[in-house]
């Protein structure tokens, strides 16, 4: 398999890569200074190819997404081994990560090419769907729902039954106990809107 995208966050993949006994060929990044990460070598994007087994390395919602409708490629998803995933709960195979340490319960849906960072606790029924990014130490209570697209800021919580819009970001460590609109900016204990997002 490869990685698109040689940063810090693809060293973490590569991690959760090789507790899954997976061997990563090679890393794609158009950036011409880099050469290698951490010992794999780094090609450039006109090397991607359908049949490619691919995961995005990126932690930047717009770009994972416009990467991913650029490029066709056979995306994959990785899950760490340390990660508590309900049997009942459904993991996309297309171009998902499950970072070290998270707790996925019942019935969780989480769609394509979404980051569920390190030690996240989502609960029971929560759906999130696809090119969402949970940072670490986030816990989602029961029936939450995230739009596509939305970034949720590291340490936030989240309380029961709340819908989050797409395409929004919550601050890190906010408390939301209200459902967030779509293209939102909001933050703070207890969360408040900000701004709406272009």
């Amino acid at each position: 398999m490869y990685l698109y995208g040689a940063s810090g966050h693809a060293k973490v993949i590569l991690d959760i890569a090789y507790a899954n006994k997976k061997q990563v060929e090679g890393l794609i990044d158009d950036n011409d200074s880099i050469h290698s990460l951490a010992g794999v070598e780094v090609y450039r994007s006109h090397t991607v190819y359908p049949e490619m087994e691919l995961l995005i390395s990126i932690g930047n919602n717009e770009i994972r997404k416009r990467i991913a409708e650029q490029f066709k490629a056979n995306y994959v998803s990785l899950i760490h081994p340390s990660a508590i995933v309900s049997p009942s709960a459904l993991v996309s195979k297309t171009g998902t990560v499950v970072m070290q340490g998270v707790v996925l319960q019942a019935e969780v849906e989480v769609g394509n090419h979404c980051i569920i960072n390190t030690a996240c606790s989502i609960d029971h029924e929560c759906k999130i769907e696809d090119f969402v990014h949970i940072s670490p130490n986030s816990t989602l209570c029961g029936n939450v729902h995230i739009g596509a697209g939305t970034w949720i800021g590291a340490g936030t919580t989240i309380l029961p039954g709340v819908k989050i819009g797409k395409w929004c970001t919550i601050g890190a460590g906010s408390v939301v106990s209200k459902n967030i609109p779509d293209y939102t900016l909001a933050a703070g204990n207890r969360c408040k809107i900000i701004k709406k997002l272009k």
